[in-house]
């Protein structure tokens, strides 16, 4: 994972707000899906259950986790479909 000096470049950001969890999960995957493998999605996520929920997403996912700073979050899209 990066260091917080070092956050990485995005490719698309979404500001998911307050949304909650499951709402938040079922979107942010339609997202990366029309991404381009290995693009990086900037998530911003306020709901406190993110911090470990998107963790755990990401590695039942096989997307990467490339740097956590709650609220924000960057994501890179998995390579295979």
């Amino acid at each position: 994972m990066h260091e917080p000096d070092q956050l990485p470049n995005t490719d698309d950001q979404w500001d998911a707000g307050e949304m909650g969890c499951g709402e938040l999960i079922l979107k942010l995957n339609v997202r990366l899906r029309k991404m381009q493998p290995t693009q990086v999605l900037l998530l911003i996520a306020l709901d406190t259950g993110a911090i470990a929920d998107i963790p755990a997403w990401c590695e039942m996912t096989r997307h990467t986790l490339v740097c956590a700073q709650h609220p924000n979050y960057w994501i890179r899209r998995r390579t295979d479909p």
